[in-house]
Parts: structure tokens; sequence; C-alpha cells
């Protein structure tokens, strides 16, 4: 049932019982207003531990960090790990309008403060990274470290997000006639682009997020890496989604690339040239997007706090904390540990 915040933004909210026996997933739930919308977190570990905020990308949400969420904190950090709007269980906004990066900046800036945090350890990736770290820059006296992995700040014309503007996405329409009409002929056209026009890669994937008719998140989660999902991880990237009216947020997430102009995050780049705190960064190997040796050398040549630290590339594709979510803990903690705050 299509819902209406106080200031006339229409949302819908997934249903409680989608959520039923996630493989995997037994967190209790937590829920802040923001902006008049529902915003769900994960809240595990001692709540006067040092916070751990982790931020998840497109297509996922927080199940994508389950495999992490349990070994920090029972190391004795507090870890949050929000759905961003649009996403897992948190509320719906069903303009695609409402879906651009300053807006997901804002409500998560909007999140942190509500429920009052500080000296806050970073776990980002993918759009969790493009968020993040805009915010790190923004406000730095918020973070005492940050942990990066399969990350970047968005610049604009930085391939190969290079792509055509679209300044009103809701003329995209669900097409039954889409080129690219199902899973099948996205990977067709696209996977052959990899390692030769990312660009077109990128503009085939925003395409087929905004159109396509047979769109669900799980088919990217389950070939976006070197391990594939089982049935029940299908169903749970899937389960905050069940009828289309709730995949406004996935599908217009790829696009808000199109709109971030040369100054929004200037900045805040600027501010990260001067972020002397410690900064880490682990990508995957396979991931031939922003896990790749060029990314993690731009943040790391940017940022002062990355000077001296291991910076890792393991074996992991796009969605690293799905494929070795495990041993991206264990990196984590020994962040954590050998960074204490203070010093």
């Amino acid at each position: 049932m299509i819902q209406t915040t106080a200031n006339g933004r229409e949302f819908v909210r997934t249903p409680e019982a989608c959520f039923d026996g996630l493989e995997g997933y037994n967190f209790a739930p937590h829920y802040a207003e923001v902006d008049g919308l529902r915003v769900h977190y994960v809240d595990e570990g001692p709540v006067d531990g040092e916070t751990v905020l982790m931020l998840h990308g497109q297509p996922t949400w927080s199940y994508l960090y389950r495999k992490m969420i349990g070994p920090v904190g029972s190391a004795g950090y507090r870890v949050i790990a929000p759905d961003l709007v649009g996403m897992g269980k948190s509320d719906k906004p069903t303009d695609p309008n409402s879906h651009t990066f300053e807006q997901q900046v804002a409500w998560v800036s909007e999140l942190l403060d509500t429920l009052g945090l500080e000296s806050i350890s970073l776990v980002c990736q993918d759009w969790g990274s493009a968020i993040g770290l805009r915010l790190a820059g923004d406000r730095p006296e918020l973070f005492s470290r940050v942990f990066a992995a399969n990350a970047l700040m968005v610049r604009m014309g930085m391939a190969p997000f290079t792509i055509p503007r679209l300044t009103d996405r809701s003329t995209y329409p669900l097409d039954p006639n889409a080129r690219l009409r199902n899973w099948g002929d996205f990977l067709g056209e696209a996977v052959p682009l990899i390692g030769k026009d990312m660009s077109d890669f990128f503009w085939a994937w925003v395409q087929f997020a905004l159109t396509a008719p047979d769109f669900k998140p799980s088919q990217n989660v389950d070939t976006g890496g070197i391990v594939r999902l089982t049935p029940g991880e299908k169903a749970a990237y899937d389960a905050p989604f069940p009828e289309d009216i709730y995949r406004t947020g996935p599908r217009t997430f790829p696009s808000m690339f199109a709109d971030i102009d040369e100054e929004q995050n200037a900045r805040a780049w600027d501010a990260l040239g001067r972020f002397q705190r410690p900064f880490l960064t682990v990508c995957g190997e396979s991931d031939p997007l922003v896990g790749t040796q060029r990314f993690q050398d731009i943040l790391t040549g940017q940022v002062p706090g990355a000077k001296g630290q291991p910076h890792a590339r393991i074996a992991a594709g796009h969605f690293i904390q799905e494929n070795a979510g495990e041993l991206l803990a264990q990196h984590l903690l020994n962040f954590l540990q050998a960074n204490p705050l203070g010093e």
C-alpha cells in the first residue's frame, strides 16, 4: 500500500512477513525516522563499544554484511548496518527522482545524527562508499577510521561511469519490449565489454536496471563475484522487493551517476586529501569496476591516512562481503586493533 510522508513523498514499506526465515540473517531489527521515512538498521555488539558503521551499495542491503556483523560484534565493537532508503527493510520512495546522490547522502547524514553516532569507523563498498566517503569528507570530525572495500569517490567524468545525463528518470518506465529485457540479454551484451569499454558496460547496466521487466537484485549479486549464491541467499536478496513497486531504489541507483556534476564532491575530495586518520583499502581482484588496482591507487594516493597501511587485494569479486566476508572481517579487525582510538 502506498503511503505518504508529511512533506508529500510517496513510499511503500515491505511487509515484515517477507523477511521471515532468511538464510544466515537473524539480527533483531531497529528503526529510526529520517525525513519522514522509516530506516532500518542492524545494531549488534555492546552498546558502549566503538562504533563500526557498515554501508552497503546497490542492489543489496544489510544482508550483504551478515558474515561480518557477528565476528566484529563479538570482538567488542558496536556494529551499525543500516539499509539505505529504498533498500532492505527501509521505506522505499516510489518516485525514481527521489533517489538522487545528494538525497541519499542527506538521508545517511541525518541517520548518523538521529542515532547520535560519533568516533565512527566506516566500512563501505559500492554506493555505500560513494555516500560514506562523501560524508567522511563533509564531516570528518565524525570518523575515526575508514575501511574501504571495492570503493570510490564519485567525480564527474570518472570512467567507467561516464554515462548520458538522465535528469528525469520517471521517463524510463518498464518496457516489455526493452532491448535488454531479461538477465540473459544483459549478460550477452555487457559481459563482452568487460575490460574493453567499461562505460558502455555500465550504461548497459543502467538501462537494464531502469527498464527491464526481468530485474531481480539477486541476479546481479549472484554473478557479481566468484562464489555463487544458494537458493536461500538469492531469496534473501530479493525479499525486500516482492513486487516491482518496491524496486524503485535498486532500479534507479546506477543512474544516479548521470547527474553528479563536477563540483558536487570536489570539496569532500579535497577534504579527504587532508584526512590523517587511519584509512585502509581492501579490494577484490575479480571486480572489474571499483576493485581495480587503478581505483585502489586513486584512494590511497589521495588520503594521507592511507600511508603505511597494509592495503590488500584478495580473491573476491565486486560483492566482496559475499565472496569473502569472513576474511574481510578479519582484515577489518586487524585494522581496528592496529589503529586504536586516540593514537
